[in-house]
């Protein structure tokens, strides 16, 4: 049986002096309670009973998300998301294992430093503008400060800057009443412009129109001379002319005006005499004329 207890000894000191270490962390050896050596990963060999296993580091980056409470410069309090990314410097585990115990207090409590220190000098605008220059100064305060403990910063994000909900209220109400203001100012520029082109179209259509009426106008009148012309061409003046045009024109008006079913129009005096009063009248008309124009002439002499 002596054979076997030997051959069971071996194998427990063999397990108690074979240990493995882990890709990207490192074991920290004691030997009687003091310091020894640091372990690196793969199959590692320690003196049983007397080496002993005083604890692991990781050696990968790590993030650690800090939520801070504060007070911007215009009295709006915000919470804010701060993510510190850090590791353990590999040739510096001693510092990060003997120096400092718990390395996410001492992070939480400079990020709280730092926060509260650069958010009381911004409005909040300028915070949600400048989140990266705060993150920047984290950063900074963080790497002087935990590299003496063996670790490194890698980064410092700022991912998210919550203001109390009353505030973030009326952001959006400021937010809806700007847009509503854009809105109506583009909704009256249409408007203006819509105007714009509909009294341009309007005075172009009452210009075209006048122009029309002046055309129409200029053709009768030079109808007018042709037919006076015609008629003194056969013995009768020039007043005689224009008397028989207008009764001849009045008595047109007459047969349009009766050729139409729904016409409502009602041309006073319409009686068979009327035509030869109005002969009358205008002759009288013109043969006055033709003496005020006489009597002038005669005084301007």
């Amino acid at each position: 049986m002596g054979p076997i207890y030997l051959l069971i000894a071996v194998v427990v000191i063999l397990f108690l002096a074979l240990f493995t270490v882990k890709q990207q962390s490192a074991v920290i050896v004691e030997r009687f309670g003091k310091f020894n050596s640091i372990r690196q990963s793969g199959l590692q060999f320690k003196i049983p009973l007397i080496d002993k296993l005083a604890g692991r580091v990781n050696l990968r980056i790590q993030q650690l998300d800090v939520i801070i409470e504060t007070k911007t410069k215009d009295n709006v309090f915000v919470k804010m998301k701060v993510s510190v990314q850090y590791k353990v410097v590999q040739d510096r585990v001693y510092e990060a294992f003997y120096k400092l115990e718990y390395p996410e207090d001492q992070i939480t409590s400079y990020v709280f430093d730092v926060v509260r220190a650069e958010v009381p000098k911004l409005k909040l605008d300028d915070v949600f503008e400048r989140k990266d220059d705060i993150a920047i100064a984290v950063k900074r305060e963080l790497n002087d400060a935990m590299v003496t403990y063996g670790y490194d910063i890698i980064n410092t994000l700022i991912t998210d800057i919550d203001p109390d909900i009353q505030v973030k209220n009326a952001m959006n109400r400021i937010n809806a009443a700007d847009r509503e203001k854009t809105a109506a100012e583009y909704e009256a520029e249409a408007e203006r412009i819509r105007i714009v082109a509909k009294a341009k179209a309007e005075a172009e259509s009452k210009r075209l129109q006048g122009q029309g009426i002046a055309d129409q106008r200029r053709e009768i009148a030079r109808g007018l001379v042709e037919s006076v012309e015609t008629l003194n061409n056969v013995g009768i003046n020039s007043q005689e002319a224009s008397a028989l045009i207008v009764v001849t024109q009045h008595y047109d008006t007459l047969q349009s005006v009766g050729g139409q079913n729904n016409s409502n129009l009602i041309l006073l005096p319409n009686s068979p005499q009327a035509g030869s009063d109005m002969l009358n009248n205008m002759v009288a008309s013109f043969t006055a004329s033709n003496q005020i124009g006489e009597s002038m002439k005669n005084m301007k002499k």
